[in-house]
């Protein structure tokens, strides 16, 4: 009798026909992401690597040698899709389809007897279901880099460093504050007031939807970290809500300038460098002048 990796070999074209059935048929396929060749050549690297491996008897160990051109076509599959934007439903449906395709053909070449048909069916579930676990695994990672890529893209947006007047810049902030954004915001805060020669910083925290006592500390380290680089740093956006919530946690920033809005931050901002806003009678537009 042949032994299920004869019989597969031999059914090969088959199995194929069936799970490129089975994956096209599948409403969430996203053929905007993969076109219907590049499926068939990745399923048909897929399937001959892995015939090559259970060729050798080994359906318990998929870190074993003979699979590793299975697992690293497996791996390369679930990260490409990760950043493609696939689903994770769509990329278990890959290894699942699969699963389903072999069994089809199993019962179709063992239906006369069916304790080989069990016992095979038993060693694949168990092969395939070890396969569709590491395809989620790197399918997860994947995903994760994405999202901590974006986050980093994110968080380099959110602090923007605006050079407001010459010698003053702003930086509104928006969304929490933690310790991770804490160093890019000072990073990019430091690094502005070098380039620039700037002597006044102006942080707006009309943007953040709360401070905690942590929030706080980040805050004054921020501003510790501008003065040691020999500039000022004004606080704006202090609201009603924010004021109530320091003082009831303690928190001393006497010492460091504050103001309601971010018009009034600049307003001191300007009086520090001696300067003053007059508006002109023929063309009403501000005009600052020393």
């Amino acid at each position: 009798m042949n032994t299920t990796a004869q019989v597969l070999e031999k059914n090969k074209e088959r199995i194929l026909e069936k799970w490129m059935q089975n994956q096209l048929s599948d409403a969430s396929l996203r053929d905007d992401l993969m076109t219907t060749d590049e499926l068939q050549r990745q399923s048909r690297e897929m399937l001959d690597g892995l015939l090559r491996a259970v060729a050798k008897g080994n359906y318990d160990n998929i870190y074993d040698t003979e699979f590793e051109q299975v697992t690293d076509t497996l791996r390369d599959i679930s990260i490409t899709r990760a950043r493609q934007g696939f689903s994770p439903r769509e990329t278990g449906a890959y290894v699942l389809s699969l699963k389903q395709s072999v069994i089809e053909v199993l019962v179709e070449q063992r239906k006369d007897d069916t304790s080989m048909l069990y016992q095979e069916i038993m060693q694949l579930n168990n092969l395939l279901d070890n396969l569709s676990i590491l395809t989620f695994e790197t399918f997860i990672k994947g995903r994760e880099e994405v999202i901590l890529r974006q986050t980093d893209e994110i968080s380099e947006i959110s602090t923007p460093v605006i050079r407001v007047w010459d010698g003053i810049l702003a930086l509104p902030i928006i969304g929490t504050l933690d310790s991770a954004r804490t160093q890019v915001v000072m990073e990019n805060l430091l690094q502005e007031i070098v380039n620039t020669g700037s002597n006044i910083a102006i942080l707006d925290i009309s943007g953040v939807p709360a401070v905690d006592s942590l929030v706080a500390q980040h805050l004054i380290k921020t501003v510790s970290a501008t003065r040691l680089m020999g500039a000022e740093c004004i606080i704006s956006g202090i609201r009603a809500e924010i004021a109530q919530t320091i003082v009831h946690l303690g928190i001393d920033l006497s010492n460091i300038k504050t103001k309601a809005s971010l018009a009034s931050a600049l307003h001191l901002a300007f009086s520090m460098t001696n300067l003053e806003v007059r508006r002109t009678e023929r063309s009403k537009a501000p005009k600052l002048t020393r």
